[in-house]
């Protein structure tokens, strides 16, 4: 008596080969003829039911069909109608909210960190502009530019021709070396004056 009892209240889910076994059960057999005769009467109510329902629906469907065709409604636009609201229910959704201040403040930070790159290259620019390196050859071109404008204004107005590109060549290095300060040409117009 005691096995017919734990038997009972087992309470392991069902095994492969009990579910073949409750599958195969006759439980016609337990039911009483009344049971029966009131089942089948239900089965078929049912099954009327969900004919009738699928007719009413089919019937509906028609009349939204209808409907849509007198508003000039179509599919694309009912596509644009369902896109929208899509849209503007993922925008409400707590989900995207979260993604878009993230990524919003991620946005920030970042031209934040470009905006102080660009101020760190803008002033070691400044820094190296003002770098007495920089300042020596800044003026070592404006010398030679200056240079090369007086050798063009001689070369052009001793031989009115422009002269060749040698002599303007010649001249320039002439005038470099005289404002470097002290060439051989110096020593020699020295020589010349005693």
């Amino acid at each position: 008596m005691e096995a017919q009892a734990q038997g009972l209240l087992e309470t392991e889910p069902l095994q492969g080969r009990d579910e073949d076994t409750v599958a195969s059960a006759d439980f016609s057999s337990m039911l009483s003829q009344e049971e029966r005769e009131e089942l089948k009467a239900e089965l078929v109510q049912l099954e009327d039911e969900i004919t009738t329902l699928r007719q009413v629906l089919s019937a509906k469907e028609r009349h939204l069909v209808e409907i849509k065709q007198k508003l000039g409604m179509n599919l694309m636009n009912e596509l644009k109608q369902n896109f929208s609201r899509s849209w503007h229910d993922m925008q409400t959704s707590t989900a995207y909210k979260k993604t878009h201040e993230t990524l919003s403040h991620a946005g920030q930070k970042a031209t934040a960190a470009f905006s102080n790159v660009g101020t760190a290259i803008s002033k070691k620019f400044g820094d190296m502009r003002n770098s007495p390196t920089f300042k020596s050859f800044e003026e070592r071109v404006e010398t030679t530019v200056t240079s090369l404008k007086e050798a063009l204004t001689k070369v052009g107005g001793a031989n009115h021709g422009g002269g060749s590109f040698e002599e303007v060549l010649s001249s320039t290095a002439h005038a470099s070396a005289q404002s470097s300060g002290g060439g051989p040409r110096r020593a020699e117009e020295e020589e010349l004056q005693c």
